[in-house]
C-alpha cells in the first residue's frame, strides 16, 4: 500500500500519551480528496497520512488540502512538515525513510517545540531603488555600447542587492527573531518582494503581531505584509524535505 505523507508528529499528540503500534485514525481530520488520515507509529513519532491511490491527481486544491492538514495538526503539537507530492511506496519504505532520520527527527522536533513560524514580505516603493532594478542590456548592442550597459547593470544590480540586505537587516533588529530565512527577488511590476520567515516562540506571536504597525511607519518605502504563524516550513532540516520515496 502507498501512502501519501503530510509531516511529522510526536505521538503522544494525538494518543493522551499511549503509544500505539498500528496506524491510527484521527478522526477529525480529512486529507486530500477527503481522505481519512491516518497516524502511522514508529516509536514516539507518528507519521501523518493518508493512503495514496498512484493514478491520484495533486492539483492546485491538493496543495491547499495538504497546508490544511499540516496546519491543523500544528495546532495540536510540534510538527515536520513534509513537501507537498511526498508518496512512500509501501510500508517498508515508510519504516524505513523514518528509521534512517531518527536522531534528524529527534533533534528538529527539540529545536522546534514550542515555535511558529512568521512571515514578513516587504515591497519595495522607493523610487530611487526601483530606478536601480533594471532589465539586462540587450544582446543586439555591440561592442563598446554592450560592455558599458554591461557594467552599469552589474552596479545597478549590487546597490540593489546591498540595499535590500540593509532592509532585512532592519527588519531583523525590529523582530529580533530566533531564526531567519530570506529570499530576494524581483516582482513583474518591476519592483522587489523580499520575502523574510522569521522563528519565534509561540508564545510571541501577539508582540510579534503588534510590532507591524511600527515595522510600517519605519520602512516608509515598503509596503509591508505580516502573516502567520504557520508551521515551520523553512526551518525544517533538509533530509526531511528531500526524504526518498
Amino acid at each position: 500500500m502507498a501512502w501519501y505523507a503530510y509531516c511529522i508528529v510526536e505521538q503522544q499528540a494525538f494518543q493522551s500519551g499511549v503509544r500505539s503500534r498500528r496506524p491510527f485514525p484521527i478522526e477529525e481530520l480529512r486529507g486530500i480528496g477527503g481522505a481519512q488520515i491516518l497516524g502511522y507509529p514508529s516509536g514516539d513519532f507518528a507519521v501523518i497520512v493518508a493512503e495514496y491511490a498512484r493514478d491520484s491527481v495533486l492539483d492546485q486544491r491538493a496543495i491547499l488540502e495538504h497546508a490544511r492538514v499540516v496546519s491543523e495538526c500544528f495546532h495540536s503539537t510540534t510538527v515536520l512538515p513534509f513537501r507537498f507530492g511526498t508518496v512512500f511506496e509501501s510500508d517498508e519504505a515508510l519504516r524505513r525513510a523514518v528509521r534512517s532520520n531518527r536522531r534528524a527527527f529527534m533533534d528538529s522536533v527539540a529545536n522546534l517545540r514550542g515555535k511558529s513560524e512568521m512571515h514578513v514580505k516587504l515591497t519595495v516603493r522607493d523610487d530611487s531603488l526601483l530606478q536601480e532594478i533594471v532589465a539586462p542590456p540587450s544582446p543586439l548592442a555591440t561592442g563598446r555600447e554592450y560592455l558599458s550597459n554591461l557594467r552599469q547593470h552589474a552596479v545597478r544590480d549590487r546597490e540593489a542587492q546591498t540595499k535590500a540586505r540593509a532592509l532585512s537587516v532592519q527588519v531583523h533588529r525590529l523582530f529580533n527573531p530566533l531564526q531567519e530565512e530570506i529570499c530576494c527577488r524581483k516582482v513583474d511590476s518591476g519592483g522587489l518582494l523580499i520575502d523574510i520567515a522569521h522563528l519565534i516562540d509561540s508564545k510571541a506571536v501577539p508582540k510579534y503581531q503588534n510590532r507591524s504597525s511600527a515595522v510600517a511607519r519605519q520602512l516608509k518605502d515598503c509596503q509591508v505584509v505580516i502573516s502567520g504563524p504557520w508551521p515551520p516550513y523553512h526551518f525544517t532540516p533538509g533530509k526531511l524535505r528531500t526524504i526518498p520515496n
